[in-house]
């Protein structure tokens, strides 16, 4: 098969942990052929989206760690599948990539995820189709109804819809200091929409990543647990991730979401747990594949690579 991966570029990966790296690696492994573009290289030209793309190998424990062939321009209903993998934030250029993922996935093209099902589930805003999932929770613009939410919830947690990473993510205990001057930054002055939640103590025990690909689960998720004084967990904020089995309830949630997702063109999912509450639903380009196979020794690469198979026999 020839897969088509469209990414950040090649010399901005981390090696040792990166997820798409894994996914090229045991793809070329597998006899696939690798071919690979970043988001800007995607056009529309003679009716056609096609990709100015470059053939892809990888050469494990040399430097540079790929070797890229020349440029050629290939329709992206070409190749055996197209794999966007491009990381977050959604922006409006994010967004324009994925209406012409859509027009390719019209001319034949099979996209992973299903760009539509990814303009459909905002990462943060997702949980909202599934309530008694989540932990109390406000959306809005409103200081006002941030600091009526702070009333009944005393600890919360304030975030952007649009980060990643964990930044912008700010907690208010009882006392509420600068609730309204994080509210009003954050909120710049109420023209940027915000999620509130109730603080998770929980978050002691790490903000769980549970990885859904094809419809099903990897029985093994990444625990980031934060360090130090921090609220996040998340490894770009400096958290230590550990492999652990799924919880009963994890394994419950997981399972209730993974068919669902699947089916709506959502192949690779990444759901966010904290103490058993949903908090969010990664759709652009989920991660952890490299700590929890490492950890727990189930290959999460391969078992990525065999879904993937299946669903373009």
């Amino acid at each position: 098969m020839i897969f088509l991966f469209i990414a950040d570029p090649l010399e901005s990966f981390k090696i040792k942990k990166d997820s798409t790296l894994a996914m090229m690696r045991v793809a070329q492994d597998a006899g696939h052929q690798l071919w690979f573009c970043e988001s800007r290289n995607i056009l529309w030209k003679d009716n056609i989206v096609h990709a100015d793309c470059q053939s892809l190998t990888i050469k494990p424990g040399a430097t540079p760690w790929f070797e890229l062939g020349h440029t050629e321009s290939r329709a992206l209903n070409s190749f055996s599948a197209v794999l966007m993998r491009t990381d977050p934030p959604f922006n409006i250029e994010y967004l324009n990539t994925t209406w012409l993922l859509s027009a390719a996935v019209r001319q034949g093209a099979k996209v992973f995820n299903e760009p539509s099902a990814v303009r459909d589930h905002s990462e943060k805003l997702s949980i909202t189709e599934f309530p008694e999932l989540t932990p109390p929770t406000l959306v809005t613009r409103e200081l006002s109804a941030v600091q009526e939410f702070h009333k009944v919830h005393q600890d919360i947690v304030i975030k952007p819809l649009d980060g990643m990473g964990g930044m912008g993510i700010f907690r208010v205990g009882p006392d509420g200091l600068n609730l309204a001057s994080i509210v009003e930054t954050l909120g710049e002055n109420g023209a940027r929409t915000l999620m509130i939640q109730r603080f998770l103590p929980e978050i002691a025990q790490g903000d769980k990543r549970v990885l859904l690909i094809g419809g099903e689960v990897v029985p093994f998720a990444l625990a980031r647990i934060p360090q130090g004084s921090e609220i996040r967990g998340n490894l770009a904020a400096g958290g230590r991730g550990v492999a652990m089995p799924l919880s009963d309830t994890e394994m419950n949630i997981a399972q209730r979401l993974a068919p669902k997702l699947n089916q709506r063109g959502l192949f690779l999912v990444g759901l966010d747990l904290i103490g058993g509450y949903l908090t969010e639903i990664n759709v652009t380009s989920p991660t952890c594949f490299v700590e929890i196979t490492e950890q727990s020794g189930f290959n999460v690469s391969q078992f990525w690579l065999k879904a993937l198979e299946k669903a373009l026999s």
